[in-house]
């Protein structure tokens, strides 16, 4: 399926879908800054951002966080990887990560942990539902397997 294009805000100002044409991207999708299974994935992620660079892919995590929040989430747990803000969550409903979730026989609306393997415009891989443990190397091994 073709990749719905993309721009998000970020420290180091937009990021866009535009470019990523000639290279791999991995686009990541998660709820929150400082739970615990959003922390150990952008640490994971984080720690094989010189073997996805050296594949020739980049690796985007995306939330509904502010920039600000991003910054100071960056900057507390020493990360690599750029970070995009969807504050009205426009990119999020363009990947279909905005999902009914329950929790405790209470249903609400949030993001779906999912990461999407772009390159040349379309999507090669989906994970949903992502469990974060070995998560960053079955995204790099796929990257490697393009």
């Amino acid at each position: 399926a073709e990749a719905p294009d993309f721009e998000l805000e970020s420290a180091d100002g937009p990021i866009r879908s535009a470019a990523f044409k000639g290279r791999a991207a991995g686009l990541y999708f998660y709820s929150k800054h400082d739970t615990t299974g959003c922390t150990n994935e952008a640490k994971e992620f984080s720690a094989l951002a010189p073997a996805f660079a050296e594949a020739g892919a980049a690796v985007i995590g995306v939330s509904k966080d502010s920039v600000k929040s991003h910054v100071k989430f960056t900057s507390k747990y020493g990360l690599s990887i750029p970070l995009g803000s969807d504050p009205e969550g426009h990119v999020i409903e363009a990947f279909e990560s905005w999902v009914q979730k329950k929790l405790y026989g209470r249903e609400y609306m949030g993001i779906d942990r999912s990461t999407f393997l772009i390159k040349g415009g379309v999507i090669r891989r989906i994970w949903r539902k992502v469990k974060v443990a070995a998560h960053a190397q079955a995204v790099l091994d796929a990257v490697k397997s393009l």
